[in-house]
């Protein structure tokens, strides 16, 4: 198999782990996550007070600092959702990852990923924490940060987990 489009940013001990469908091309191309300058999920981060200021795409590995991991459903194919190849959402795989490091809480950057994992439809899994595996840590399901996904865009969802996120020690 090849190798992934962008590498895991995972670790043991993890308060919280993003997963994102697949890098879009312009991540792929730069070699960081949410690197689209249309994308929010760097200045939600900061806005909901996960990271202590806006990082840069590039700076993705500071992550582990704050305790955020990242990892996408799709390794090893890039591009928007309608643009995957049939089969590249890895369900199995990207279970095996999160259990492997026991992160306290997984939050999908989209309801794609959400509903691949989950085995449930998109329209069926609402914003915010939802019920997953009983063995798996806590999941919430965030509004797409991609700026492609605009009209679905609500920043409240983030804004709650920023919340869960401090109120745990």
């Amino acid at each position: 198999m090849s190798d992934p489009v962008l590498p895991d940013l995972l670790a043991p001990g993890l308060r919280l782990v993003f997963c994102g469908s697949a890098p879009g091309l312009v991540s792929a191309a730069r070699g960081a996550y949410y690197a689209h300058p249309g994308n929010r999920f760097w200045g939600i981060l900061h806005q909901a007070g996960l990271t202590p200021r806006r990082l840069a795409p590039a700076e993705y590995p500071e992550l582990l600092r704050h305790g955020i991991g990242l990892t996408d459903m799709a390794k090893h194919a890039a591009g928007n959702d309608d643009q995957l190849p049939p089969g590249a959402y890895d369900p199995a795989g990207f279970a095996a990852r999160i259990r492997a490091v026991r992160p306290q809480a997984v939050a999908f950057t989209a309801k794609a990923p959400a509903a691949a994992f989950l085995g449930r439809r998109t329209g069926a899994i609402p914003y915010g924490r939802v019920e997953g595996p009983a063995d798996f840590p806590p999941v919430w399901v965030m509004p797409s940060t991609s700026g492609q996904a605009s009209r679905f865009w609500d920043a409240r969802p983030w804004l709650a987990l920023g919340q869960w996120f401090h109120a745990r020690p």
